[in-house]
């Protein structure tokens, strides 16, 4: 099996992120300390999650303005990977929450944010299940899609920083930026959050594929059958 050559870059800065995130020198910051590595998981699948949200919103909007179910398909296969990364990004959280907060789940607002902004994706899904007419689920569900974007970017990061959040660059605190994003930490984060994206497109490439034949597959019956 032939690869091409941004999957090979894909493994190699997945290992390199897996790798590097546990042995490599991470600042010993109070309270954070080691636990400081989760960073290159829970922050940078969020970012790998955001970049594919966008390019499904972007397809969407492709899908309106043709009809061609080809946009479609990468419109919800982009998006399926990117509530992939969400809830793992969540689950990274949380276990980082309760070294450094000491609880999984506080209540912070980025995080109740976080969890309103993923269950709003899980509607999108529910919503396109529910209608059995290919073109008006496609139809409706790129109109569900650029809304549920638009109504999700504010609420994770301009809402939280309205009030008081444990999370830095929120609520008065300052960001990573402030004092902890040293070059130790760049060398992983950087690769880490191409890396995710990389894997997340790898992901939704295939399962495109898939729908493709499968769609082909059901045309060919129709057309015997008929």
């Amino acid at each position: 099996m032939k690869f091409s050559w941004w999957k090979i870059l894909t493994i190699l800065l997945l290992a390199y992120t897996i790798i590097g995130g546990l042995v490599l020198d991470v600042p010993r910051l109070p309270i954070l300390n080691e636990t400081i590595r989760a960073l290159y998981f829970h922050v940078t699948m969020w970012f790998g999650m955001i970049i594919m949200l966008v390019v499904a919103v972007i397809y969407s909007i492709k899908y309106l303005r043709t009809n061609d179910l080809r946009h479609d398909d990468i419109a919800i296969e982009f998006t399926n990977a990117a509530i992939l990364f969400g809830v793992l990004g969540i689950v990274t959280g949380m276990l980082w929450a309760k070294f450094t907060w000491g609880d999984y789940w506080s209540g912070d607002p980025k995080q109740n944010a976080s969890a309103i902004g993923l269950l709003m994706y899980f509607a999108y899904l529910i919503l396109r299940n529910s209608l059995t007419d290919v073109q008006q689920r496609a139809r409706i569900g790129g109109v569900y899609n650029i809304f549920a974007f638009a109504a999700f970017i504010p609420l994770i990061f301009v809402l939280p920083r309205l009030t008081d959040s444990l999370h830095p660059g929120n609520g008065g605190n300052p960001g990573f930026n402030a004092y902890d994003m040293d070059s130790n930490l760049r060398m992983v984060f950087y690769p880490a959050v191409i890396g995710w994206t990389l894997l997340g497109t790898w992901m939704s490439l295939i399962r495109v594929r898939l729908k493709r034949i499968e769609r082909r597959i059901e045309d060919k019956l129709i057309n015997q059958v008929s």
